[in-house]
């Protein structure tokens, strides 16, 4: 078990939590919810070792191994892929060094009576008793199973980290700490750079493989799969839930209820009182009564209620002009670079008004079609984009786009047009930009501010084709809704690559599946396309293996 017993974390003279207490225990998965700015990851960096409370300690075994997977990595080295996985096994490879090593000097020495000698003999029995008692493991078939089940395949294992973008190295790092069978497995946003079919392999390992888990994820779907237990950092204390997010949003919601009642009940008593106190304050046969409700009054603990973020966004996109009946038609595109095919003979056509997906395994060409449809690269076959269809794209690198020496609310107001101006500070607000933020310079903000200044600058120009590629890594469950919903409302026609299942909930209404060098229509709803995917388990190990 590891406990987490008071712990206060202060910034300039304010709490930003305070005498946080709960325990982690074996087999617990427990969701870590809060609004943004709340200190979940903090929580999450200390409990990992990584920062340190301004009062309150961690207790945990002295064996116990916590495993920590942050938002950002930085991991800079000239190691293959296999070989920094294989890092994960580095303590235990260790210890069978140690163990060869002082074997060596005691066949070697002739010292037998030395206190020197006699403290080898001691070193390698403590030593051997531990590396003995772990399980007997192939490391190299387990580095392969682990790398993947997270999307590479073999011919990434002798390819150097250093060519892999951040999303791949982050799994890089997902693949070490899975590998380590840790005690407690931290994970800050884990699903933000892996695909469905990699997301589906991480539930199932953290479900039945893994020992205790704790995260921070804005993927709804995914939180929901994996959890038995939320807990709720909300104005600087903790609420437990022992249940999955679901249930715990329906009992946060029945808790809260009941603290406006029991606020309202108060206030009305509060109010109440102090007229009694006003009235005869000045009358002495009511003196006694009058001085006991005073006193009532001064120690009344007053009830509080839970911050509820009330505020509510209608996002519409600008009206644009109307598009042609199909803004896209693709006919036998087939990209290739070098000797390496993406796909081949790429068939689809999008409807005006339709909203579709794509979806599948990373490097099978999603982007690469949608560069395709932008005019951005060479290819063979037809591609007609339909008559005055005008385009909206959020590319994974937008943030870097954007000019770094405006100010958020220059970048905004630059493009907004219209009475669309008068709500730039709201709209900023909604997307966690308040107050004095609007002011900052884009150079300063992190990269996950960025994506979302991106966001509500590509909400704002007037389109009628969006194409948004993985638009929401960076979104907190409120934003995303805003975002959904806008999307919804949207009269034009929208292209999504997403891994994002409850995003895309409702929202897609076609599915292209992308995977073996082709491009498949599916004429469902993204539910309707992962229950049929659950039942060709052999057709995706198949697929695995090639």
């Amino acid at each position: 078990m590891i406990s987490v017993d008071n712990v206060t974390v202060e910034f300039g003279g304010r709490a930003l939590f305070s005498d946080v207490t709960f325990n982690i225990n074996e087999k617990d998965r427990i969701a870590l919810m809060g609004k943004n700015g709340a200190g979940k990851s903090t929580l999450l960096k200390i409990i990992a070792g990584a920062d340190k409370a301004t009062r309150g300690k961690i207790s945990a075994p002295g064996d116990a191994v916590i495993a920590y997977l942050p938002q950002h990595l930085l991991m800079e080295d000239d190691s293959t892929v296999f070989e920094e996985t294989t890092k994960a096994f580095s303590k235990i490879l260790d210890m069978k060094n140690e163990i060869d090593e002082l074997n060596h000097q005691l066949e070697t020495r002739t010292d037998y009576e030395s206190d020197e000698y006699m403290a080898i003999i001691e070193r390698v029995s403590e030593v051997s008793e531990k590396y003995y008692s772990i399980e007997e493991i192939n490391f190299d078939a387990e580095v392969e199973k682990t790398l993947l089940g997270l999307g590479f395949v073999r011919a990434d294992f002798t390819r150097k980290t250093s060519e892999f973008s951040g999303g791949w190295r982050m799994r890089i790092e997902l693949a070490k700490i899975l590998l380590q069978n840790p005690d407690l497995i931290l994970l800050d946003e884990p699903t933000n750079h892996l695909d469905i079919e990699s997301i589906q392999w991480l539930e199932e390992f953290l479900m039945n493989s893994a020992k205790a888990v704790i995260v921070i994820s804005h993927d709804r779907a995914f939180v929901d799969n994996i959890t038995n237990r939320t807990i709720e950092i909300t104005m600087g204390r903790i609420y437990d839930y022992k249940v999955n997010y679901s249930h715990y949003l329906q009992l946060r919601r029945e808790r809260q209820e009941q603290q406006q009642k029991q606020f309202a009940e108060q206030q009305k008593f509060i109010a109440e009182t102090t007229e009694f106190i006003d009235r005869f304050k000045g009358t002495y046969s009511k003196t006694l009564q009058v001085q006991s409700r005073v006193k009532m009054l001064e120690k009344l603990d007053i009830v509080e209620v839970d911050e509820v973020d009330t505020s509510a966004l209608n996002l519409k996109f600008p009206p644009a002009p109307r598009s042609g009946n199909y803004p896209v038609i693709v006919e036998d595109l087939t990209k290739s670079y070098g000797d390496h095919l993406v796909f081949k003979d790429a068939r689809l056509t999008i409807e005006r008004g339709e909203k579709v997906a794509f979806v599948g395994k990373n490097g099978e060409g999603k982007s690469t079609l949608v560069k395709a449809i932008m005019g951005e690269i060479d290819f063979e076959g037809e591609m007609k984009l339909g008559h005055n269809s005008m385009i909206g794209y959020f590319a994974q690198n937008q943030a870097a786009l954007l000019d770094g020496d405006l100010t958020i609310f220059q970048t905004i107001d630059n493009i907004a047009v219209g009475e669309i101006r008068t709500k730039i500070k709201d709209i900023l607000g909604a997307f966690m930009f308040g107050g004095d933020d609007v002011h900052k310079k884009v150079n300063v903000l992190s990269g996950g501010e960025r994506t979302r200044l991106a966001m509500v600058k590509l909400l704002l120009e007037p389109v009628n084709l969006l194409i948004l590629d993985e638009p929401t890594n960076h979104l907190d469950l409120k934003t995303k809704d805003i975002l959904k919903d806008a999307l919804k409302a949207f009269e034009g026609t929208v292209i999504l690559i997403s891994h994002d299942r409850d995003f895309l909930d409702g929202l897609a209404e076609k599915v292209f599946e992308f995977g073996n060098k082709r491009v498949l229509e599916h004429f469902e709803d993204i539910n309707g396309f992962l229950r049929n995917k659950k039942m060709e388990n052999l057709k995706e190990i198949e697929r695995k293996g090639k």
